[in-house]
């Protein structure tokens, strides 16, 4: 593999609950000329996942904790929002200033538990992140295969790294193919044996697709064409997330 192909597929709607994301992303691409092929690679923004499947909060029926209250006022921050940041978290792992860095419930260490207020589709709505991204990742894959093709799909959210200033789309479920590429017992061309060098490909695929998606255009979704994905029926986001033992942030 020396070439990539990389899209956006434009001219989706605002979506709702209920939409039937995969028809729609489906039809969209086959109108603007690129219809979706087999090992195509589907790349499926978390909000348009959240919004379809009702991930919504109306802070006018949020009531703050003292503590987010408290926090809050400190920081200059709405109560609600801090509420249901606090509610979409399993633990905080560090406060620093106005953020607060949490681990959510499926296990993923991020800013304020993924919840957003950027394009909810309404005023004072909140979006938080879809409660089985995996399953939902599978769901829109079967869903594919219906519409005949066979594609794997990765649904993306944009995440802040350790070390990194700037923020990029990594994956946060996954579906059809083995998130992970391990070069552990391969050689280079000298000779050494590589030992823990794993390539985290759903990721790469995230932040190369996050290019031709942005967060202003209204494009939503992305199509990575000519990667050479190893097909994997029960592929999950679990072999990456790190167990906390390991993890030298938390």
């Amino acid at each position: 593999m020396t070439r990539l192909q990389v899209f956006g597929v434009e001219g989706l709607p605002e979506i709702t609950e209920g939409t039937d994301l995969a028809a729609l992303i489906h039809a969209a691409a086959s109108a603007q000329g690129d219809p979706l092929a087999d090992g195509d690679v589907v790349l499926i923004t978390s909000k348009i996942v959240s919004k379809a499947e009702g991930c919504t909060v109306e802070l006018a029926d949020v009531e703050p904790s003292e503590f987010a209250t408290r926090w809050s006022k400190r920081w200059d921050k709405d109560p609600r929002v801090t509420e249901i940041v606090m509610r979409e978290s399993k633990r905080i792992i560090r406060q620093v200033g106005p953020v607060l860095i949490t681990e959510t419930h499926h296990g993923f260490c991020c800013a304020n538990s993924g919840v957003d207020q950027s394009s909810s589709g309404a005023h004072g709505r909140i979006l938080t992140l879809p409660v089985d991204p995996d399953g939902s990742s599978r769901a829109h894959r079967a869903r594919f295969v219906e519409l005949g093709v066979d594609v794997a799909v990765i649904m993306t959210d944009t995440f802040g790294r350790p070390w990194r200033e700037g923020q990029t789309d990594i994956a946060i479920g996954i579906a059809g193919m083995n998130p992970l590429y391990s070069y552990i017992g391969q050689r280079d061309p000298h000779g050494h044996e590589f030992h823990v060098q794993e390539i985290c490909t759903a990721d790469e695929l995230a932040a190369a697709a996050e290019l031709v998606k942005g967060n202003t255009s209204r494009v939503p979704v992305a199509v990575v064409r000519g990667h050479d994905w190893d097909r994997d029926d029960e592929a999950s986001m679990a072999p990456v997330l790190r167990d906390s033992e390991r993890d030298l942030f938390r």
